[in-house]
């Protein structure tokens, strides 16, 4: 097996077992033994756990961006291009529960090289969909690089990823009607010209 797709191997093994057990109660050698690999050939890739860690949080998290990009910028109105937001949001959530867990739910680490990582993946996760969605941050008045513009960027991927977190617990309810459930609240605040609150 080449070296690149043995770190493949090694990192999808590290995310699951990450996102089962978290940080501290991971040992690399359980993470060897789900890569399939020796201990020796996992240090010889990452020399400690804290950098496999980082080095997952980073993949992932570019594995988020990459897979909800296309569809907020896609073509249509603004409302159809934010319900294929949520939805290709829902379906990661979906498709990678264990990337989703990491990158949102496992955040106490406890070690200041992590949180500084993990702060910095948010902020480059934040900036990255205010720019995707700048044409609708725009047609509200805000500047999509300014601070209110983030704190509605905040607010949309923190309620959406505290929806998925229900649904994981309640997966009956069909991924279509979870989005139009969304889009009651989204919708109808990101819809509002500024000033105005009303919903009429």
């Amino acid at each position: 097996m080449r070296g690149s797709a043995r770190r493949a191997r090694i990192t999808e093994a590290a995310l699951d077992v990450f996102a089962a057990r978290g940080y501290h109660a991971t040992a690399m050698e359980e993470i060897a033994s789900a890569a399939g690999v020796t201990r020796s050939v996992l240090y010889d890739h990452f020399p400690s756990k804290r950098v496999l860690l980082i080095t997952v949080l980073q993949e992932q998290n570019a594995r988020l961006v990459a897979h909800i990009g296309a569809r907020i910028t896609g073509t249509g109105s603004p409302g159809r291009r934010l319900r294929a937001t949520l939805d290709a949001y829902f379906s990661f959530s979906e498709d990678w529960p264990a990337a989703r867990r990491l990158l949102f739910d496992h955040t106490d680490e406890d070690d200041p090289e992590i949180k500084i990582v993990r702060w910095g993946i948010r902020e480059t996760r934040t900036r990255s969909v205010a720019v995707m969605l700048g044409r609708d941050l725009r047609n509200l008045g805000l500047d999509p690089d300014s601070d209110t513009a983030h704190a509605v960027v905040e607010l949309l991927i923190s309620g959406t990823d505290g929806l998925a977190q229900w649904w994981a617990k309640n997966p009956s309810m069909p991924r279509g009607q979870l989005v139009e459930a969304a889009m009651l609240v989204l919708w109808n605040g990101l819809s509002q010209t500024p000033g105005r609150t009303s919903m009429s």
